[in-house]
């Protein structure tokens, strides 16, 4: 084939056809190698964008995602092995007490994570502000961990020959203005997820104002197309619809957010975080085939067991002092009322300008920085009393945080609104 043959798959999209699977073969692997240029596939991402794939076209893309690399087998471990994916949030921090609770409830947890961009915090770096910790782990070495009956989950890096195409095909998607498309998301997600070799998933689909999904029914399509990819790869899948309109917990940051892992962990933390990390869990547990309740896992404190094992097997040190911003600034209430919203949006931009997340893959983050929530929809506060702390090493960045947080906060005379629902659906086995 030659490259004219990029040219043709480009014009079928572009005029509404829809693409074989030998064409689509052929264009991930060119891609891969080298032989369909960047701004040829960047061309054919955005006449998907437009025109969509069929339910076949985005099945066949996914596997020939996972064809590009190597699919990892944890078949032969003696625990069934299970994972989580959320679409990223505000104060996401569900990973970090939920990867060791349900290896404590007796699954193998072999969870690969990312790192931040934007205004949506990454996981590994959050684990990466515990001292000594390490993302990037040997394929061998994650089998002995995941083996272990006193440990039983990873939470590292994906390895650059797992779904190489997607990585290349993200790159381009995030500076072309390629990324919003449900098939080409889900595809994304699914063929590093399948690649990994787990044998359940349970997917935690964000929806509101601080997710990359804002539409409640562009959630469920992008939910409903992910199960079914599972399902064609033989992965059980269950996907949940989790709302994002307000921060997850009171912290959002890295340090601050394992901070309030751990108190989740022990038994406490704030509520809705322990909320949809039980959720999650029994999901995770039910398609591992396991008879257990998880909340009693986390009541007897070998949830907290299994976490300090977890980090020590990575080289982390859980005993160790996490790291704290060099500032901190208090925003306070204006006014006596309630705080009836608090936007999930306008507290990640103020975190990622603090200097919790990055603007760019491979900048630095600081691990002390990011914002500690006083306050949240439905409490009431007095004038003066403080909202927000801000948690920076450069206080310079305080003013471009405030800006972003002052559409965001609004307090009323008024009486306290109904809890809103944490889970708005279920979609899957």
């Amino acid at each position: 084939m030659t490259g004219s043959d990029a040219v043709s798959i480009i014009t079928t999209k572009r005029d509404g056809g829809e693409l074989s699977d030998a064409q689509i073969d052929w264009v991930v692997d060119g891609f891969t190698r080298g032989a369909v240029a960047d701004e040829q596939m960047s061309a054919l991402a955005m006449a998907i964008v437009w025109r969509g794939m069929t339910r076949r076209e985005t099945a066949r893309w996914t596997a020939a995602m996972i064809a590009s690399g190597q699919r990892m087998d944890f078949t032969d471990l003696p625990r069934p092995t299970v994972d989580k994916h959320s679409t990223g949030g505000v104060g996401d921090k569900i990973t970090l007490p939920l990867a060791p609770l349900v290896a404590a409830c007796g699954a193998a947890v072999p969870q690969l994570s990312g790192r931040g961009l934007g205004h949506t915090g990454g996981t590994l770096d959050k684990l990466e502000s515990i001292p000594g910790w390490r993302a990037d782990l040997a394929t061998p070495r994650m089998r002995e961990i995941l083996a272990d009956p006193k440990i039983g989950a990873v939470v590292c890096a994906a390895g650059a020959d797992l779904a190489p195409a997607d990585k290349r095909l993200y790159a381009l998607r995030d500076v072309t203005g390629t990324v919003e498309s449900i098939p080409l998301i889900a595809s994304s997600i699914m063929s590093k997820k399948i690649a990994e070799g787990t044998g359940a998933l349970v997917l935690d689909v964000k929806v509101g104002a601080g997710a990359f999904m804002k539409d409640l029914g562009a959630a469920r399509e992008l939910a409903a197309t992910m199960v079914e990819l599972g399902k064609d790869a033989g992965v059980r899948t269950v996907a949940l619809l989790t709302a994002m309109d307000t921060p997850l917990g009171r912290t959002a940051g890295n340090a601050l957010e394992v901070a309030e892992s751990v108190e989740v962990l022990a038994g406490g933390g704030p509520a809705d975080v322990v909320a949809l990390t039980l959720a999650l869990a029994r999901e995770m547990v039910a398609l591992a085939g396991l008879d257990v309740d998880p909340a009693d896992v986390l009541a007897d404190g070998r949830a907290m067991d299994y976490w300090r094992a977890m980090i020590r097997a990575q080289g982390g040190d859980p005993d160790a002092p996490l790291p704290r911003a060099r500032h901190t600034e208090a925003l306070r209430a204006d006014r006596d009322g309630v705080l009836t919203r608090l936007d999930a949006m306008g507290v990640g931009i103020a975190a990622w300008r603090l200097g919790a997340g990055r603007a760019r893959q491979g900048d630095p983050v600081q691990f002390g920085a990011g914002i500690e929530m006083h306050a949240k929809p439905g409490d009431t506060v007095a004038a003066g009393e403080p909202l927000l702390t801000l948690h920076t090493d450069t206080p310079e960045a305080i003013p471009g945080a405030v800006a972003a947080l002052a559409d965001s906060i609004t307090i009323e005379e008024a009486a306290r609104p109904g809890e809103a629902a944490l889970i708005l659906d279920r979609i899957g086995w």
